[in-house]
């Protein structure tokens, strides 16, 4: 089923919703010594999700932190906090607001600033809607799953280190999903 720009996904209401933190993640994936695939997770603080009777007038913000940065390994995630890369103290939120919303066969396209270390880029994110549901607390909930990569360059982040059989200790490419819940606002 393909929707058009005026039309909502079924289930989908029109107004606020406030992204739910302790229900929704912000996972990356990046390669490792060109052999392994790293992955982490970063906190979303805060978020919302505003959903006009039309999909282009609809927005997305969102706050993350990447103090929490875990990647199951407390002195990679020190380093990634320091200056090599993130500096967490220098620059301690990160946040993603949307320019559009578009859809894009039967998912939609959310193309927004996203910015990290400073650094602000374009980036589209793949969205899927995953319906609604009403939670035992009778708050309404929607659910949606969003992918993108970016480049780690693109946003001044340029540490790494020279492997001995050649190529670099950390990849540029990194990947980046979502899992968001949002709540209903009255």
């Amino acid at each position: 089923m393909s929707e058009t720009l005026t039309t909502l996904p079924t289930g989908l209401t029109a107004g606020t919703w406030a992204i739910d933190a302790s229900h929704s993640e912000a996972a990356f994936t990046v390669r490792h010594a060109g052999i392994a695939k790293v992955r982490g997770t970063v906190a979303i603080t805060d978020g919302t999700i505003t959903v006009g009777e039309d999909l282009a007038v609809s927005a997305v913000a969102a706050t993350l932190d990447p103090a929490t940065i875990d990647t199951r390994d407390a002195n990679r995630d020190g380093h990634l906090k320091s200056a090599d890369f993130f500096e967490v103290e220098t620059y301690p939120t990160w946040s993603f607001t949307s320019t559009s919303v578009r859809p894009a066969g039967d998912d939609y396209v959310v193309t927004g600033d996203l910015t990290i270390h400073g650094v602000t880029k374009s980036v589209e994110l793949k969205t899927e809607f995953n319906g609604t549901a009403t939670d035992p607390f009778g708050n309404p909930r929607a659910g949606f799953s969003a992918a993108t990569e970016i480049s780690r360059k693109d946003f001044g982040l340029t540490w790494n280190a020279a492997l001995e059989t050649g190529g670099v200790l950390v990849s540029d490419t990194v990947k980046i999903s979502l899992e968001v819940s949002a709540i209903r606002q009255a």
